[in-house]
């Protein structure tokens, strides 16, 4: 079977994407397979190989981005997003739409191909789910066409905090503005409220993040009510065997002695989840607030 962890990027979905790969019943797609694009390999051994490694390092990014040359843990095989093998095996812009992917986008082409892509890997991996990561744009319409199994683990976090950690990051595009980052053009009345900002790149990345959480809303509202599940990002860091337990519970998934000594090597930590006061100043927090109150209120987030 196929499930999916998504979100909207720095929001917590590597970090619930690779404890859940910990479990011996789940397979995945590694960074290596995405850098061995072209061999196309299946990761008969990506399981076997992970859950012998280390956890990832807290904040590591991508080589490209990072500013170590060497950095521990950089060196394993880890899931991965693979956009670059998914772009080259199923659709050609997976990893880069305008907008989100929904059902109607599914051609018979493509879905003969992603269930060639993902049944291939399952068998090969002889695993009894296939946890896929997505982060951006949702994608799940499409992936649920597909796979009308298909179950979605969401994981959110507080707006603020995504925003602030998008401008740190080196792939963040916003700097060229909204007619040229890779989530395609603003809606008008986004597009107004970055104006009245005074183009403010901070709320330009709350726009992002304010947009992308709209479209997880109404795929959501398009998904079946049982196969689908929130998780925020600050309930997992103050209560992680709980919600991971949730989650496997979700996936159809028992807590086994395999997986609790995966899941022990994992330290938890809430110390980041406000740092954006710290890294932003009070006029950009107030800024961000302004106009992220609606959905942050609606994702349970007080301002």
């Amino acid at each position: 079977m196929l499930s999916l962890v998504v979100g909207t990027g720095r929001c917590g979905s590597t970090l619930v994407q690779e404890l859940l790969s910990r479990h011996p019943a789940v397979g995945f797609v590694s960074g290596l397979d995405d850098k061995l694009a072209r061999l196309n390999p299946k990761g008969r051994f990506n399981g076997l190989l992970y859950r012998r490694s280390a956890p990832r390092p807290a904040g590591m990014t991508s080589l490209r981005h990072s500013r170590r040359l060497l950095e521990r843990g950089r060196l394993r095989v880890a899931p991965s997003e693979a956009y670059h093998l998914l772009d080259r095996q199923v659709l050609a812009g997976f990893s880069r739409p305008c907008r989100d992917l929904v059902a109607e986008d599914l051609t018979p082409f493509v879905s003969r191909r992603l269930r060639v892509f993902f049944d291939e890997r399952i068998a090969r991996q002889g695993c009894q789910q296939l946890v896929q990561h997505v982060t951006g744009w949702p994608r799940t319409g499409l992936l649920h066409a597909a796979y009308p199994d298909l179950r979605v683990v969401n994981v959110v976090r507080d707006g603020r905090a995504v925003a602030n950690s998008w401008l740190q990051m080196g792939w963040w595009d916003g700097w060229r503005g909204p007619d040229n980052w890779i989530y395609g053009p603003l809606p008008s009345d986004l597009r107004e409220e970055w104006i009245e900002s005074g183009r403010s790149f901070p709320v330009l990345a709350a726009l992002g993040w304010k947009m992308l959480m709209e479209a997880f809303a109404q795929a959501r509202l398009r998904h079946p009510a049982d196969q689908w599940l929130d998780v925020r990002y600050e309930d997992l860091v103050e209560q992680p065997r709980e919600q991971v337990a949730r989650m496997l519970d979700f996936l159809g998934l028992r807590w086994s002695t395999a997986f609790e000594k995966g899941f022990s090597r994992y330290d938890f930590t809430v110390g980041r989840a406000e740092a954006y006061r710290d890294e932003l100043s009070p006029a950009q927090v107030t800024a961000i607030e302004r106009v992220l109150e609606k959905p942050l209120v609606e994702w349970g987030y007080p301002v």
